[in-house]
């Protein structure tokens, strides 16, 4: 990989070199379209549902030998996790994963499922509680987002949209932690693409962080109330703010109807998202018209869904994406 610029921004080159290590290993996903001029990345179809594999993997890869076998370490609410474990179980070696006390049932089954060894402690704790797991077992902290070689790894998404879509004028990109929106960000830099961010708002840290010009942290238990459970960081990592100052041209919010309605909206054209999932198509259905009409694509971010959640979302009705 090429050494990030003096502002600490990654760009295509680094984004190239991840995606040579990523070669059969991570799914190159479709990009389908859903109406004229909009169409999305369908990362829920890669091996554990959601694009976390590619920044795991990339970053797990890159680490010696030596290292590597003393196993995986990181925190995860389930996508990062799993994600993680898929990559530990390929590699050969132990992994352990933090989990915070409010995660998703079915993420955290799916996490042990791959034999992840799994501590759960509450939200606020479990940063500490991973440095203590690499302290005693001398493992390798991959963390969710904020590393160079996890946002590497990560867009490889933009890659390839730009790739099998030249003309593209607009990515709308789920924002939590920021590491797929860095990433993407990265991959498209110089290209003219204009990169977007879409964020819960219950959980709408990046936006607030670029009306002030620097990080805005949210409460823990604001940002616990969105269903979106994959996009529930309270603040922008620090490798990850830049890139979304410098290389992301706005950010928008969503309420939880309207990440409940983009959901309907894309199980019914047959993209079994999950909550997190649906809020970049949330995002893009929230642009003015003139935004709207440019050519887009929105990135599902995983389809691992809550099973009660989505049954209660679908019963409401299924309208169809306009």
């Amino acid at each position: 990989m090429t050494e990030p610029d003096p502002a600490g921004l990654l760009g295509p080159d680094d984004v190239a070199a991840a995606a040579a290590v990523l070669e059969g290993v991570a799914e190159r996903t479709p990009v389908e379209d859903l109406a004229a001029g909009f169409a999305v990345k369908r990362e829920d179809l890669q091996p554990i549902g959601a694009f976390k594999l590619r920044g795991a993997f990339h970053a797990a890869s890159r680490l010696d030998a030596d290292r590597r076998a003393a196993g995986l370490v990181t925190h995860s609410s389930g996508n990062h996790g799993r994600a993680l474990a898929w990559v530990a179980r390929r590699l050969g070696v132990p992994c352990t994963v933090v989990v915070p006390d409010d995660a998703v049932a079915a993420k955290v089954e799916a996490m042990a499922a791959l034999g992840a060894r799994l501590v759960r402690v509450p939200a606020d704790e479990r940063e500490a509680a991973a440095a203590r797991v690499v302290a005693e077992t001398g493992g390798a902290y991959i963390p969710p987002y904020d590393h160079p070689d996890v946002i590497a790894g990560q867009g490889t998404v933009g890659a390839e949209i730009l790739a099998g879509r030249p003309d593209v004028e607009q990515v709308v990109v789920p924002i939590g932690g920021g590491g797929l929106i860095s990433g993407i960000a990265a991959a498209l830099r110089g290209s003219g693409v204009r990169v977007l961010g879409a964020e819960p708002e219950l959980a709408g840290d990046a936006a607030a962080s670029k009306r002030a010009g620097e990080r805005v942290r949210f409460p823990r238990e604001q940002v616990a109330a969105t269903v979106a459970d994959g996009l529930r960081a309270t603040v922008l990592g620090e490798l990850t703010w830049p890139h979304v100052r410098d290389l992301v041209a706005d950010v928008v919010t969503v309420d939880e109807e309207a990440i409940a309605d983009a959901t309907r909206r894309l199980h019914a054209r047959g993209v079994p998202c999950e909550a997190s999932g649906a809020v970049a198509t949330a995002g893009y259905l929230a642009l003015p018209e003139a935004d709207r009409a440019r050519r887009t694509v929105a990135v599902v971010s995983g389809g691992n869904v809550d099973p009660a959640w989505l049954a209660g979302v679908l019963a409401a009705g299924v309208p169809t994406v306009r």
